[in-house]
Protein backbone atom coordinates (compact mmCIF):
# COMPACT_ATOMS: atom_id res chain seq x y z
CA UNK A 1 0.00 0.00 0.00
CA UNK A 2 1.28 3.94 -1.08
CA UNK A 3 0.11 7.30 -0.35
CA UNK A 4 -0.48 9.59 -2.97
CA UNK A 5 -0.54 13.75 -2.26
CA UNK A 6 -3.02 15.98 -4.29
CA UNK A 7 -2.45 19.83 -3.77
CA UNK A 8 -5.79 20.99 -3.44
CA UNK A 9 -4.05 24.76 -3.04
CA UNK A 10 -0.91 26.47 -1.49
CA UNK A 11 -1.59 25.02 1.66
CA UNK A 12 -3.52 22.26 1.57
CA UNK A 13 -3.23 19.04 0.13
CA UNK A 14 -5.12 15.72 0.19
CA UNK A 15 -3.39 12.21 0.54
CA UNK A 16 -5.31 8.79 -0.68
CA UNK A 17 -4.37 5.37 -0.15
CA UNK A 18 -3.30 3.10 -2.83
CA UNK A 19 -4.19 -0.45 -1.94
CA UNK A 20 -2.25 -3.19 -3.97
CA UNK A 21 -3.90 -5.59 -6.28
CA UNK A 22 -5.06 -8.17 -4.13
CA UNK A 23 -6.72 -11.48 -5.43
CA UNK A 24 -10.73 -11.49 -5.62
CA UNK A 25 -12.42 -14.16 -3.22
CA UNK A 26 -13.35 -16.82 -6.37
CA UNK A 27 -9.31 -16.46 -7.08
CA UNK A 28 -9.02 -17.17 -3.39
CA UNK A 29 -11.04 -20.00 -3.27
CA UNK A 30 -10.00 -21.41 -6.19
CA UNK A 31 -6.44 -21.62 -4.85
CA UNK A 32 -7.89 -23.02 -1.88
CA UNK A 33 -10.38 -25.85 -3.64
CA UNK A 34 -6.76 -27.05 -6.11
CA UNK A 35 -4.00 -26.40 -3.75
CA UNK A 36 -2.57 -27.81 -0.23
CA UNK A 37 -1.25 -26.03 3.14
CA UNK A 38 -0.76 -22.65 0.82
CA UNK A 39 0.96 -24.10 -2.11
CA UNK A 40 -0.07 -25.24 -5.72
CA UNK A 41 2.05 -27.58 -7.18
CA UNK A 42 2.22 -28.35 -10.87
CA UNK A 43 0.12 -31.33 -10.80
CA UNK A 44 -2.78 -29.18 -9.00
CA UNK A 45 -2.46 -26.56 -11.31
CA UNK A 46 -2.65 -28.59 -14.44
CA UNK A 47 -6.23 -29.82 -13.06
CA UNK A 48 -6.93 -25.78 -12.40
CA UNK A 49 -6.38 -25.89 -15.92
CA UNK A 50 -8.34 -28.43 -17.57
CA UNK A 51 -11.71 -27.76 -14.82
CA UNK A 52 -11.51 -24.54 -14.83
CA UNK A 53 -9.61 -23.11 -17.43
CA UNK A 54 -10.81 -25.72 -20.12
CA UNK A 55 -6.96 -25.88 -21.31
CA UNK A 56 -5.65 -29.60 -22.16
CA UNK A 57 -2.20 -28.25 -23.30
CA UNK A 58 0.53 -31.02 -21.94
CA UNK A 59 2.63 -28.23 -21.45
CA UNK A 60 0.50 -25.08 -20.16
CA UNK A 61 1.45 -25.92 -16.97
CA UNK A 62 5.22 -25.65 -17.12
CA UNK A 63 5.28 -22.43 -19.34
CA UNK A 64 3.59 -20.88 -16.08
CA UNK A 65 5.85 -22.15 -13.73
CA UNK A 66 8.63 -21.14 -16.31
CA UNK A 67 7.61 -17.52 -16.41
CA UNK A 68 7.27 -17.11 -12.33
CA UNK A 69 10.94 -18.52 -11.79
CA UNK A 70 11.99 -15.26 -10.72
CA UNK A 71 9.60 -15.86 -7.64
CA UNK A 72 11.70 -18.68 -6.39
CA UNK A 73 8.72 -20.90 -6.97
CA UNK A 74 10.64 -24.33 -8.02
CA UNK A 75 12.87 -23.99 -4.70
CA UNK A 76 9.30 -23.82 -3.17
CA UNK A 77 7.85 -26.44 -5.37
CA UNK A 78 4.83 -24.82 -6.06
CA UNK A 79 2.51 -21.20 -6.41
CA UNK A 80 1.75 -19.39 -3.45
CA UNK A 81 -1.38 -17.29 -3.99
CA UNK A 82 0.03 -13.96 -5.08
CA UNK A 83 1.87 -15.89 -7.74
CA UNK A 84 -1.64 -17.82 -8.68
CA UNK A 85 -2.94 -14.30 -8.86
CA UNK A 86 -0.05 -12.87 -11.01
CA UNK A 87 -0.49 -15.71 -13.35
CA UNK A 88 -4.31 -15.07 -14.06
CA UNK A 89 -3.26 -11.33 -14.40
CA UNK A 90 -0.79 -12.14 -16.99
CA UNK A 91 -0.04 -12.32 -20.89
CA UNK A 92 -0.35 -15.99 -20.28
CA UNK A 93 -3.70 -16.26 -19.20
CA UNK A 94 -5.30 -13.66 -21.66
CA UNK A 95 -9.40 -14.31 -22.69
CA UNK A 96 -8.16 -13.85 -25.96
CA UNK A 97 -4.83 -14.98 -26.96
CA UNK A 98 -2.62 -13.15 -29.89
CA UNK A 99 -1.00 -16.21 -30.57
CA UNK A 100 -3.92 -18.45 -31.59
CA UNK A 101 -3.31 -17.97 -35.38
CA UNK A 102 -5.65 -18.56 -38.48
CA UNK A 103 -7.83 -21.39 -37.72
CA UNK A 104 -10.82 -20.95 -39.89
CA UNK A 105 -10.95 -22.73 -43.65
CA UNK A 106 -9.10 -20.21 -45.89
CA UNK A 107 -10.21 -22.38 -48.92
CA UNK A 108 -13.39 -21.13 -49.98
CA UNK A 109 -13.65 -18.07 -52.84
CA UNK A 110 -13.15 -14.31 -51.29
CA UNK A 111 -17.12 -13.65 -51.23
CA UNK A 112 -17.34 -16.13 -48.67
CA UNK A 113 -15.40 -14.12 -45.97
CA UNK A 114 -15.44 -10.19 -44.62
CA UNK A 115 -12.43 -8.23 -45.62
CA UNK A 116 -10.75 -5.95 -43.40
CA UNK A 117 -11.53 -2.69 -45.85
CA UNK A 118 -10.07 1.11 -45.53
CA UNK A 119 -11.89 3.68 -46.90
CA UNK A 120 -9.64 6.55 -48.67
CA UNK A 121 -6.78 4.82 -47.25
CA UNK A 122 -3.83 7.93 -47.94
CA UNK A 123 -5.66 10.44 -46.08
CA UNK A 124 -4.19 11.12 -42.25
CA UNK A 125 -7.31 13.62 -41.46
CA UNK A 126 -10.40 15.19 -42.96
CA UNK A 127 -12.12 14.27 -45.99
CA UNK A 128 -11.66 18.11 -46.67
CA UNK A 129 -8.74 20.03 -46.04
CA UNK A 130 -5.95 16.96 -44.54
CA UNK A 131 -2.65 15.44 -45.94
CA UNK A 132 -2.42 12.84 -48.20
CA UNK A 133 0.36 10.25 -47.25
CA UNK A 134 1.72 6.49 -47.47
CA UNK A 135 1.62 7.11 -43.43
CA UNK A 136 -2.12 5.81 -42.86
CA UNK A 137 -1.61 3.19 -45.62
CA UNK A 138 1.53 1.85 -43.86
CA UNK A 139 -0.62 1.51 -40.77
CA UNK A 140 -3.42 0.55 -41.53
CA UNK A 141 -1.59 -2.68 -43.57
CA UNK A 142 0.34 -2.95 -40.34
CA UNK A 143 -2.89 -3.47 -38.38
CA UNK A 144 -3.94 -5.92 -40.61
CA UNK A 145 -6.21 -4.11 -43.43
CA UNK A 146 -6.34 -6.17 -46.49
CA UNK A 147 -8.28 -3.99 -49.13
CA UNK A 148 -6.57 -0.35 -49.22
CA UNK A 149 -8.35 2.18 -51.66
CA UNK A 150 -6.56 5.30 -53.49
CA UNK A 151 -8.39 7.49 -55.74
CA UNK A 152 -6.30 8.36 -58.72
CA UNK A 153 -5.99 11.97 -60.64
CA UNK A 154 -3.85 13.59 -63.34
CA UNK A 155 -1.10 15.83 -61.78
CA UNK A 156 -1.83 19.84 -62.74
CA UNK A 157 0.13 19.08 -66.05
CA UNK A 158 -1.95 15.55 -67.09
CA UNK A 159 1.67 13.87 -67.49
CA UNK A 160 1.63 11.97 -64.16
CA UNK A 161 -0.48 10.03 -61.62
CA UNK A 162 -1.51 11.30 -57.79
CA UNK A 163 -3.56 10.08 -55.05
CA UNK A 164 -5.91 12.25 -53.93
CA UNK A 165 -9.55 13.21 -52.72
CA UNK A 166 -10.95 15.13 -55.49
CA UNK A 167 -12.38 18.74 -55.62
CA UNK A 168 -11.17 18.85 -52.18
CA UNK A 169 -8.65 20.79 -50.39
CA UNK A 170 -6.24 17.76 -49.37
CA UNK A 171 -3.19 17.48 -50.89
CA UNK A 172 -1.78 14.93 -53.31
CA UNK A 173 0.73 12.14 -52.34
CA UNK A 174 2.61 10.57 -55.91
CA UNK A 175 0.97 7.06 -56.92
CA UNK A 176 4.51 5.81 -56.83
CA UNK A 177 4.83 5.92 -53.48
CA UNK A 178 2.13 4.47 -52.49
CA UNK A 179 2.46 1.56 -54.31
CA UNK A 180 5.74 1.34 -52.16
CA UNK A 181 4.49 1.45 -49.31
CA UNK A 182 2.27 -0.81 -50.19
CA UNK A 183 4.61 -3.43 -51.88
CA UNK A 184 7.06 -3.35 -48.67
CA UNK A 185 4.19 -3.40 -45.86
CA UNK A 186 1.67 -5.09 -47.40
CA UNK A 187 2.63 -8.76 -45.59
CA UNK A 188 3.77 -7.53 -42.09
CA UNK A 189 0.39 -8.31 -40.23
CA UNK A 190 -0.82 -11.07 -42.86
CA UNK A 191 0.09 -13.12 -45.51
CA UNK A 192 -3.10 -13.25 -47.00
CA UNK A 193 -4.09 -11.25 -50.68
CA UNK A 194 -3.89 -7.43 -50.31
CA UNK A 195 -6.71 -5.76 -52.75
CA UNK A 196 -5.82 -2.49 -54.18
CA UNK A 197 -8.98 -0.52 -55.29
CA UNK A 198 -8.60 2.34 -57.85
CA UNK A 199 -11.20 5.09 -58.54
CA UNK A 200 -9.77 5.89 -61.82
CA UNK A 201 -10.16 9.63 -62.65
CA UNK A 202 -7.44 9.05 -65.81
CA UNK A 203 -6.58 9.45 -69.57
CA UNK A 204 -5.94 6.28 -71.40
CA UNK A 205 -2.16 7.82 -71.28
CA UNK A 206 -1.88 7.96 -67.98
CA UNK A 207 -3.40 4.52 -67.37
CA UNK A 208 -0.48 3.10 -69.73
CA UNK A 209 2.02 4.52 -67.35
CA UNK A 210 -0.62 3.22 -64.03
CA UNK A 211 0.15 -0.43 -65.68
CA UNK A 212 4.00 -0.04 -65.62
CA UNK A 213 3.88 1.42 -62.42
CA UNK A 214 2.25 -1.69 -61.30
CA UNK A 215 3.95 -4.24 -63.12
CA UNK A 216 7.22 -2.64 -62.24
CA UNK A 217 6.52 -2.24 -58.54
CA UNK A 218 5.03 -5.75 -58.02
CA UNK A 219 6.33 -8.37 -60.04
CA UNK A 220 5.28 -11.11 -59.18
CA UNK A 221 3.25 -10.40 -56.18
CA UNK A 222 0.84 -9.20 -58.27
CA UNK A 223 -1.92 -11.78 -59.43
CA UNK A 224 -2.60 -11.04 -62.92
CA UNK A 225 -6.16 -13.07 -63.89
CA UNK A 226 -6.41 -15.65 -66.80
CA UNK A 227 -9.30 -14.72 -69.00
CA UNK A 228 -11.46 -18.08 -67.22
CA UNK A 229 -10.76 -16.67 -63.74
CA UNK A 230 -12.90 -14.03 -64.39
CA UNK A 231 -15.98 -15.76 -63.64
CA UNK A 232 -15.04 -16.84 -60.62
CA UNK A 233 -13.25 -15.43 -57.23
CA UNK A 234 -10.05 -17.69 -56.21
CA UNK A 235 -9.53 -18.53 -52.15
CA UNK A 236 -7.71 -16.98 -49.81
CA UNK A 237 -5.28 -18.98 -49.53
CA UNK A 238 -4.58 -19.60 -53.16
CA UNK A 239 -3.39 -16.10 -53.29
CA UNK A 240 -1.31 -15.81 -50.23
CA UNK A 241 1.21 -13.01 -50.13
CA UNK A 242 -0.29 -11.93 -53.66
CA UNK A 243 -1.44 -8.05 -54.47
CA UNK A 244 -5.16 -8.03 -56.41
CA UNK A 245 -6.02 -4.81 -58.01
CA UNK A 246 -9.62 -3.75 -58.48
CA UNK A 247 -11.44 -1.13 -60.62
CA UNK A 248 -13.86 -0.66 -63.01
CA UNK A 249 -12.51 -1.75 -66.60
CA UNK A 250 -11.54 1.29 -68.73
CA UNK A 251 -13.75 1.63 -71.62
CA UNK A 252 -13.82 5.67 -72.14
CA UNK A 253 -15.06 7.38 -75.30
CA UNK A 254 -12.65 8.82 -77.96
CA UNK A 255 -12.08 12.53 -77.11
CA UNK A 256 -13.39 12.08 -73.63
CA UNK A 257 -12.46 15.36 -71.36
CA UNK A 258 -9.96 15.04 -68.59
CA UNK A 259 -11.48 17.72 -67.10
CA UNK A 260 -11.98 17.16 -62.95
CA UNK A 261 -15.37 15.46 -62.31
CA UNK A 262 -16.90 15.71 -59.15
CA UNK A 263 -15.56 13.51 -56.36
CA UNK A 264 -15.94 9.69 -56.18
CA UNK A 265 -17.86 9.58 -52.85
CA UNK A 266 -20.52 12.42 -54.52
CA UNK A 267 -20.43 10.44 -58.50
CA UNK A 268 -21.01 7.39 -55.70
CA UNK A 269 -24.06 9.43 -53.46
CA UNK A 270 -25.74 10.19 -56.62
CA UNK A 271 -26.04 7.27 -58.29
CA UNK A 272 -27.23 6.15 -55.38
CA UNK A 273 -29.78 8.23 -55.17
CA UNK A 274 -30.54 7.41 -58.50
CA UNK A 275 -31.13 4.11 -58.15
CA UNK A 276 -34.36 5.08 -55.74
CA UNK A 277 -35.22 7.53 -58.39
CA UNK A 278 -34.82 10.78 -56.88
CA UNK A 279 -33.21 13.80 -58.42
CA UNK A 280 -30.35 16.42 -57.28
CA UNK A 281 -30.47 18.60 -60.34
CA UNK A 282 -28.00 20.75 -59.19
CA UNK A 283 -25.28 18.57 -59.37
CA UNK A 284 -23.96 18.35 -63.29
CA UNK A 285 -23.07 14.54 -63.92
CA UNK A 286 -21.90 13.08 -67.06
CA UNK A 287 -23.57 10.08 -67.69
CA UNK A 288 -20.30 8.62 -68.99
CA UNK A 289 -19.71 8.47 -64.78
CA UNK A 290 -22.45 5.92 -64.07
CA UNK A 291 -22.29 3.77 -67.12
CA UNK A 292 -19.86 1.71 -69.36
CA UNK A 293 -19.35 2.59 -73.06
CA UNK A 294 -19.01 0.16 -75.75
CA UNK A 295 -15.57 1.87 -77.69
CA UNK A 296 -12.71 -0.47 -77.27
CA UNK A 297 -9.82 1.41 -79.23
CA UNK A 298 -8.61 3.52 -76.05
CA UNK A 299 -9.34 0.64 -73.12
CA UNK A 300 -5.64 0.05 -72.64
CA UNK A 301 -5.39 -3.59 -72.89
CA UNK A 302 -2.05 -3.26 -70.58
CA UNK A 303 -4.07 -1.74 -67.82
CA UNK A 304 -6.76 -3.96 -68.42
CA UNK A 305 -5.92 -7.33 -68.04
CA UNK A 306 -4.28 -6.04 -64.51
CA UNK A 307 -7.70 -6.04 -63.21
CA UNK A 308 -8.35 -9.08 -61.03
CA UNK A 309 -11.93 -8.14 -59.75
CA UNK A 310 -14.14 -6.69 -62.20
CA UNK A 311 -16.08 -3.26 -60.26
CA UNK A 312 -19.43 -2.22 -61.87
CA UNK A 313 -22.06 0.66 -61.25
CA UNK A 314 -25.40 0.86 -62.08
CA UNK A 315 -26.34 2.64 -65.47
CA UNK A 316 -29.29 4.81 -65.84
CA UNK A 317 -32.42 3.07 -65.85
CA UNK A 318 -30.99 0.00 -64.87
CA UNK A 319 -32.67 -0.97 -61.00
CA UNK A 320 -30.51 -2.11 -58.48
CA UNK A 321 -32.23 -5.05 -58.03
CA UNK A 322 -31.19 -5.98 -61.84
CA UNK A 323 -28.01 -5.54 -60.88
CA UNK A 324 -28.02 -7.47 -58.13
CA UNK A 325 -29.20 -10.43 -59.97
CA UNK A 326 -27.09 -9.90 -62.96
CA UNK A 327 -25.48 -13.63 -62.71
CA UNK A 328 -23.97 -13.31 -66.04
CA UNK A 329 -20.20 -12.36 -64.15
CA UNK A 330 -18.53 -12.19 -61.08
CA UNK A 331 -17.80 -8.24 -59.84
CA UNK A 332 -17.33 -5.76 -56.91
CA UNK A 333 -20.51 -3.75 -56.33
CA UNK A 334 -20.29 -0.34 -54.23
CA UNK A 335 -22.79 1.01 -52.78
CA UNK A 336 -22.80 3.92 -49.58
CA UNK A 337 -24.15 3.38 -46.53
CA UNK A 338 -27.29 5.39 -46.71
CA UNK A 339 -27.90 3.06 -50.10
CA UNK A 340 -27.44 -0.30 -48.20
CA UNK A 341 -29.57 1.09 -45.57
CA UNK A 342 -32.81 2.24 -48.57
CA UNK A 343 -31.63 -1.52 -50.57
CA UNK A 344 -31.96 -3.62 -46.95
CA UNK A 345 -35.78 -2.77 -47.11
CA UNK A 346 -36.76 -3.49 -50.18
CA UNK A 347 -33.59 -6.12 -51.31
CA UNK A 348 -32.27 -7.53 -48.61
CA UNK A 349 -32.24 -11.33 -49.68
CA UNK A 350 -31.27 -10.30 -53.36
CA UNK A 351 -28.19 -8.86 -51.20
CA UNK A 352 -27.79 -11.57 -49.31
CA UNK A 353 -27.49 -13.76 -52.30
CA UNK A 354 -25.48 -11.41 -54.40
CA UNK A 355 -22.46 -11.48 -51.77
CA UNK A 356 -22.81 -15.15 -52.01
CA UNK A 357 -20.60 -14.77 -55.45
CA UNK A 358 -20.05 -11.47 -55.93
CA UNK A 359 -18.32 -8.70 -53.60
CA UNK A 360 -20.20 -6.06 -51.79
CA UNK A 361 -18.46 -2.90 -50.51
CA UNK A 362 -20.10 -0.37 -48.72
CA UNK A 363 -18.47 2.98 -47.87
CA UNK A 364 -19.32 5.99 -45.80
CA UNK A 365 -21.46 8.60 -46.88
CA UNK A 366 -20.14 11.85 -48.31
CA UNK A 367 -21.33 13.88 -45.46
CA UNK A 368 -18.60 12.32 -43.23
CA UNK A 369 -16.43 15.41 -43.74
CA UNK A 370 -14.74 14.65 -39.85
CA UNK A 371 -13.59 10.64 -41.24
CA UNK A 372 -16.18 9.40 -38.75
CA UNK A 373 -17.54 5.93 -39.52
CA UNK A 374 -21.04 4.43 -39.11
CA UNK A 375 -22.22 1.38 -37.62
CA UNK A 376 -21.02 -2.13 -39.74
CA UNK A 377 -23.56 -4.19 -38.39
CA UNK A 378 -25.87 -3.79 -41.57
CA UNK A 379 -23.92 -4.78 -44.07
CA UNK A 380 -22.45 -7.82 -41.96
CA UNK A 381 -25.66 -9.11 -41.66
CA UNK A 382 -26.61 -9.11 -45.20
CA UNK A 383 -23.15 -9.97 -46.50
CA UNK A 384 -21.31 -7.23 -47.64
CA UNK A 385 -17.60 -8.12 -47.58
CA UNK A 386 -15.93 -4.99 -47.71
CA UNK A 387 -17.05 -2.71 -45.14
CA UNK A 388 -14.75 0.30 -46.26
CA UNK A 389 -14.10 2.54 -42.84
CA UNK A 390 -12.00 5.58 -42.15
CA UNK A 391 -8.90 4.10 -40.61
CA UNK A 392 -7.12 7.33 -39.03
CA UNK A 393 -9.74 7.98 -36.37
CA UNK A 394 -11.36 6.61 -33.98
CA UNK A 395 -14.52 6.03 -31.89
CA UNK A 396 -16.84 3.32 -30.55
CA UNK A 397 -17.61 1.77 -34.98
CA UNK A 398 -14.06 1.82 -35.68
CA UNK A 399 -13.27 -0.10 -32.34
CA UNK A 400 -16.01 -2.64 -33.26
CA UNK A 401 -14.70 -3.15 -36.94
CA UNK A 402 -10.78 -3.33 -35.07
CA UNK A 403 -12.32 -5.89 -32.46
CA UNK A 404 -14.17 -8.06 -35.49
CA UNK A 405 -11.06 -8.25 -37.20
CA UNK A 406 -8.94 -9.48 -33.95
CA UNK A 407 -10.68 -12.61 -35.03
CA UNK A 408 -8.95 -15.54 -36.54
CA UNK A 409 -5.92 -14.79 -35.92
CA UNK A 410 -6.01 -10.69 -37.16
CA UNK A 411 -5.34 -11.70 -40.82
CA UNK A 412 -7.78 -9.48 -41.53
CA UNK A 413 -10.11 -12.06 -43.36
CA UNK A 414 -13.16 -13.51 -41.06
CA UNK A 415 -15.41 -16.62 -42.66
CA UNK A 416 -18.81 -15.72 -42.93
CA UNK A 417 -21.89 -17.04 -40.99
CA UNK A 418 -23.14 -20.21 -42.84
CA UNK A 419 -26.87 -18.74 -43.07
CA UNK A 420 -25.22 -16.06 -45.34
CA UNK A 421 -24.09 -18.62 -47.04
CA UNK A 422 -26.70 -21.29 -47.80
CA UNK A 423 -29.93 -21.62 -50.03
CA UNK A 424 -32.21 -18.32 -49.20
CA UNK A 425 -34.93 -20.17 -50.75
CA UNK A 426 -35.21 -22.23 -47.89
CA UNK A 427 -33.47 -20.35 -44.97
CA UNK A 428 -33.99 -16.00 -44.76
CA UNK A 429 -31.46 -13.71 -44.42
CA UNK A 430 -32.20 -12.67 -40.78
CA UNK A 431 -32.15 -16.36 -39.33
CA UNK A 432 -30.00 -17.48 -36.15
CA UNK A 433 -27.12 -19.53 -36.10
CA UNK A 434 -26.72 -22.74 -37.62
CA UNK A 435 -23.29 -23.17 -35.62
CA UNK A 436 -21.77 -26.76 -34.54
CA UNK A 437 -20.45 -24.94 -31.76
CA UNK A 438 -23.95 -23.22 -30.22
CA UNK A 439 -23.53 -20.58 -27.18
CA UNK A 440 -27.13 -19.49 -26.19
CA UNK A 441 -25.79 -17.51 -23.37
CA UNK A 442 -22.31 -15.75 -22.21
CA UNK A 443 -21.78 -14.66 -18.22
CA UNK A 444 -19.30 -12.62 -17.04
CA UNK A 445 -17.93 -11.58 -13.73
CA UNK A 446 -15.79 -8.34 -13.87
CA UNK A 447 -13.58 -8.51 -10.89
CA UNK A 448 -11.22 -5.74 -10.88
CA UNK A 449 -9.09 -3.90 -12.97
CA UNK A 450 -5.11 -2.23 -12.43
CA UNK A 451 -2.27 -0.57 -13.84
CA UNK A 452 -4.04 3.16 -14.60
CA UNK A 453 -1.21 4.59 -12.00
CA UNK A 454 1.53 3.07 -14.05
CA UNK A 455 -0.25 4.06 -17.48
CA UNK A 456 -0.80 7.72 -16.65
CA UNK A 457 0.25 10.95 -14.43
CA UNK A 458 -1.71 11.10 -10.85
CA UNK A 459 -3.63 14.16 -12.21
CA UNK A 460 -4.48 12.33 -15.67
CA UNK A 461 -8.25 11.60 -14.78
CA UNK A 462 -8.90 14.35 -11.81
CA UNK A 463 -6.59 17.15 -10.19
CA UNK A 464 -7.42 16.62 -7.05
CA UNK A 465 -8.29 12.64 -6.26
CA UNK A 466 -7.61 9.52 -7.79
CA UNK A 467 -9.92 8.42 -10.72
CA UNK A 468 -13.68 7.05 -9.96
CA UNK A 469 -13.78 4.07 -12.99
CA UNK A 470 -16.74 2.15 -13.96
CA UNK A 471 -17.19 -0.17 -16.52
CA UNK A 472 -19.47 -0.08 -19.30
CA UNK A 473 -19.92 -4.07 -20.99
CA UNK A 474 -22.08 -5.83 -23.31
CA UNK A 475 -22.59 -7.35 -26.87
CA UNK A 476 -22.59 -5.74 -30.27
CA UNK A 477 -23.98 -7.98 -32.75
CA UNK A 478 -27.53 -8.63 -34.59
CA UNK A 479 -30.30 -6.26 -33.23
CA UNK A 480 -31.67 -9.28 -30.57
CA UNK A 481 -27.99 -9.70 -29.18
CA UNK A 482 -27.40 -6.12 -28.83
CA UNK A 483 -27.06 -4.51 -25.20
CA UNK A 484 -25.05 -2.68 -22.61
CA UNK A 485 -24.85 -3.17 -18.98
CA UNK A 486 -22.71 -0.94 -16.31
CA UNK A 487 -20.79 -1.91 -12.73
CA UNK A 488 -21.16 0.36 -9.88
CA UNK A 489 -18.74 3.50 -9.67
CA UNK A 490 -15.42 2.74 -7.47
CA UNK A 491 -14.61 5.95 -6.19
CA UNK A 492 -10.98 7.19 -5.53
CA UNK A 493 -9.08 4.14 -6.51
CA UNK A 494 -6.39 3.59 -8.55
CA UNK A 495 -7.01 -0.12 -8.38
CA UNK A 496 -10.81 -0.85 -8.11
CA UNK A 497 -12.97 -3.69 -7.51
CA UNK A 498 -16.23 -4.27 -8.62
CA UNK A 499 -17.03 -7.60 -8.52
CA UNK A 500 -20.11 -7.57 -10.89
CA UNK A 501 -21.85 -10.12 -12.01
CA UNK A 502 -23.69 -10.17 -16.10
CA UNK A 503 -25.23 -12.36 -18.31
CA UNK A 504 -26.08 -12.29 -22.03
CA UNK A 505 -28.23 -14.34 -24.37
CA UNK A 506 -26.48 -14.64 -27.80
CA UNK A 507 -28.69 -16.07 -30.88
CA UNK A 508 -25.63 -15.49 -33.46
CA UNK A 509 -22.37 -15.85 -31.95
CA UNK A 510 -20.56 -15.78 -34.81
CA UNK A 511 -21.15 -11.67 -35.47
CA UNK A 512 -21.41 -11.41 -31.83
CA UNK A 513 -18.41 -8.90 -30.13
CA UNK A 514 -17.93 -8.19 -26.44
CA UNK A 515 -17.38 -4.57 -26.27
CA UNK A 516 -15.86 -3.03 -22.74
CA UNK A 517 -14.88 0.34 -22.06
CA UNK A 518 -13.69 2.02 -18.78
CA UNK A 519 -14.47 5.33 -18.15
CA UNK A 520 -13.52 8.02 -14.95
CA UNK A 521 -17.03 9.63 -13.62
CA UNK A 522 -16.60 13.17 -13.63
CA UNK A 523 -19.50 15.07 -11.29
CA UNK A 524 -18.55 18.30 -13.66
CA UNK A 525 -18.52 17.23 -17.18
CA UNK A 526 -17.99 14.45 -19.45
CA UNK A 527 -16.64 11.36 -18.09
CA UNK A 528 -13.32 10.49 -19.02
CA UNK A 529 -12.20 7.96 -21.04
CA UNK A 530 -10.13 5.17 -19.37
CA UNK A 531 -9.57 2.49 -21.48
CA UNK A 532 -11.30 -0.06 -24.24
CA UNK A 533 -11.52 -3.45 -25.98
CA UNK A 534 -13.47 -5.25 -28.54
CA UNK A 535 -12.96 -9.05 -28.52
CA UNK A 536 -14.94 -11.98 -30.61
CA UNK A 537 -17.15 -13.76 -28.48
CA UNK A 538 -16.62 -17.14 -30.17
CA UNK A 539 -12.83 -16.65 -29.66
CA UNK A 540 -12.97 -15.81 -26.27
CA UNK A 541 -11.85 -18.53 -23.48
CA UNK A 542 -13.41 -19.82 -20.55
CA UNK A 543 -12.87 -19.12 -17.09
CA UNK A 544 -10.70 -16.37 -15.00
CA UNK A 545 -8.54 -14.41 -17.76
CA UNK A 546 -7.08 -10.98 -17.97
CA UNK A 547 -8.31 -8.70 -20.68
CA UNK A 548 -6.04 -5.49 -21.65
CA UNK A 549 -7.20 -2.49 -22.50
CA UNK A 550 -6.52 -0.37 -25.48
CA UNK A 551 -6.30 3.24 -25.82
CA UNK A 552 -9.17 5.21 -28.18
CA UNK A 553 -6.71 5.24 -31.08
CA UNK A 554 -6.28 0.75 -30.50
CA UNK A 555 -3.18 1.08 -29.40
CA UNK A 556 -2.88 -1.26 -26.41
CA UNK A 557 -1.79 -0.08 -22.68
CA UNK A 558 1.43 -1.69 -21.57
CA UNK A 559 -0.27 -1.98 -17.91
CA UNK A 560 -3.97 -1.25 -17.97
CA UNK A 561 -5.96 -4.46 -17.54
CA UNK A 562 -9.24 -6.35 -15.93
CA UNK A 563 -9.51 -9.23 -14.80
CA UNK A 564 -12.60 -11.13 -15.89
CA UNK A 565 -14.53 -14.49 -15.94
CA UNK A 566 -16.48 -16.19 -18.63
CA UNK A 567 -19.04 -19.18 -18.74
CA UNK A 568 -20.67 -20.20 -21.65
CA UNK A 569 -23.93 -22.20 -21.98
Amino acid sequence: MSKHGFRVCFFFSRRFRTNAAEAPEDVKMMFNKYSKHGTMNIDQLRTFLEEIQGETSETKAEDIFNSLKHLNIFQRRGLYLEDFFRYLLGDLNLAFPHCQGVYQDMGAPLSHYYIFTGHNSYLTGNQLCSKSSVTPIIRALKRGVRAIELDLWPTSKNNSIEVRHGRTLTSPVSLIKCLRAIKDHAFTASEYPVVITFEDHLTPELRKKVAKMVNETFEDMLYVPELEDLNKLRSPESLKKRVLISTKPPKNKKGESTKEKPSTDKQRDIADDDIWGSVRPQEDVDEDDLEEDEDEDVAVPEYRKLIAIHAKKKKPGLNLQALLNDTESVSRLSLSEQALEKATKDYGRDIVRFTQRNLLRVYPKGLRLDSSNYNPMLGWTHGAQMVAFNMQGYGKYLWIMQGMFRGNGGCGYIKKPDFLLNNLDHKPSNSRSSSSTMIRRLTIKVYMGEGWNSEFGLSHFDFYSPPDLYVQIGIVGVRDDTTTERTATIQDQWVPVWNAKFSFSISTPELALLRVIVRDHDTSGKDDFAGQTCLPVKELRSGIRAVPLYSKRGEKYKHVKLLMSFEFE
